[in-house]
């Protein structure tokens, strides 16, 4: 069995033998989840590169705020927000509730505060 390693790989980062680990190809194939799982993760990680709803996910990130806060934050208008959230929504990534004729938002859960908080510290080291 040969490896490729770095030992032998040219400045353009390919290998220069074609080989691969078998026990390692094996072990990975056997972990690796099933398309439509990874095809869910792809979803979000789209909804993840879009600027405005970044900037949307970071504002909840701070605070719960309602859609005319948003747009005050962003200086956006609120239909381009309120079209953001119902993205953000359909992807249950921010709840919102009702308080009179007022709609407040949130991220919906822990994960979504650690894919922000990742985010972030990733971007700043």
């Amino acid at each position: 069995m040969v490896i490729c390693t770095f030992n032998h790989m040219k400045n353009n980062d390919l290998c220069e033998i074609q080989s691969s680990n078998n026990e390692a190809v094996k072990e990975v194939k056997s972990n690796m989840l099933d398309d439509s799982i990874l095809l869910d993760v792809s979803e979000n990680f789209k909804i993840f590169g879009d600027l405005t709803r970044i900037k949307i996910l970071h504002a909840l990130y701070q605070k719960e705020l309602c859609v005319c806060d948003i747009s005050a934050v962003l200086g956006a208008n609120q239909s381009t927000i309120s079209h953001q959230l119902r993205i953000l929504r359909g992807k249950n990534l921010v709840n919102f509730r009702k308080d009179g004729k007022m709609a407040y938002y949130s991220l919906a859960d822990e994960h979504v505060v650690k894919i922000i908080e990742m985010g972030v510290e990733h971007a700043t080291e």
